[in-house]
């Protein structure tokens, strides 16, 4: 265990001032020895505590609440504790005793409410931390789409880029594209392409010049439902001069490692 993984539960706690004296003091002592990863850790948290006023409800009785209740105990105490002109000494007694263990039940409720709500706020806080977990992931895949698409672009649209022509094995079949740029990868484009049957996908293959070399296996890929097909290649499992074709076979789900079917298409380098 590290100087770090006793502290990792208390991050949320310390931010809410739950901790009691000893482990906020030793937490507190491994903060002043300036550890950077327990540092950014307690200020997530303290955002996320931010977060609860916009949440939940207060997360205990108001002041005025426990002073009305206590106001009002020990005003019946007093009364209780005044002198009657006959006999009251026990009653008078009973009485004060009866409304201290009233102040006291309705302190104990104040806690355990106190505590509930405590429990309430740590859980709305770990909704909060996986609320904020799935938005980065959607902002990661979001980023990552932009840069591919900015990637598509450049390498579709740069004169560096090297066209080739995937000629269709059947006739009804539509005739794919390629642009291919030795430095940013190539991109495969084609439409009103038959979907695969069952879970089987469409593969790319670099076929090199060489003689006797085996297919290059590169990526699969699916139309989408109208039949458009647009895959990304960023890093080709071969350069561009020694490479004389590309290939697309019909294989199995997670692709081959070498062809299983006659090319669908295939298109040469100039």
């Amino acid at each position: 265990m590290t100087n770090c993984d006793q502290f990792r539960e208390m991050y949320e706690s310390y931010a809410l001032g739950a901790l009691d004296a000893a482990e906020r003091a030793s937490f507190e002592a491994h903060l002043a020895g300036g550890c950077a990863d327990c540092a950014k850790a307690l200020e997530e948290a303290r955002w996320v505590v931010s977060q609860l006023a916009y949440l939940a409800p207060e997360a205990a009785p108001s002041d005025m609440l426990k002073g009305r209740l206590m106001k009002t105990v020990r005003t019946e105490a007093a009364v209780a504790r005044r002198p009657a002109p006959e006999k009251s000494g026990a009653p008078s007694l009973l009485r004060v005793t009866f409304w201290m263990w009233v102040g006291a039940a309705a302190l104990l409720l104040l806690s355990v409410y106190s505590r509930y709500k405590m429990a309430e706020s740590k859980a709305e806080i770990e909704v909060l931390k996986l609320q904020t977990r799935e938005m980065q992931k959607e902002r990661d895949q979001v980023e990552l789409e932009l840069r591919e698409a900015k990637r598509e672009a450049m390498i579709l649209t740069d004169p560096a880029s090297v066209k080739v022509a995937l000629a269709a094995s059947k006739p009804q079949m539509p005739q794919l594209e390629a642009m291919w740029h030795s430095q940013m990868g190539l991109v495969l484009t084609g439409q009103r392409v038959p979907m695969p049957a069952g879970n089987r996908v469409l593969q790319l293959w670099l076929i090199p010049k060489a003689p006797g070399s085996k297919p290059m296996p590169s990526m699969t890929m699916r139309p989408d439902a109208d039949g458009k097909l647009m895959l990304l290649v960023a890093n080709p499992p071969g350069v561009m001069a020694d490479t004389k074709a590309l290939a697309i076979t019909e294989e199995p789900e997670g692709g081959s490692a070498q062809p299983t079917t006659t090319p669908a298409w295939v298109g040469g380098l100039s």
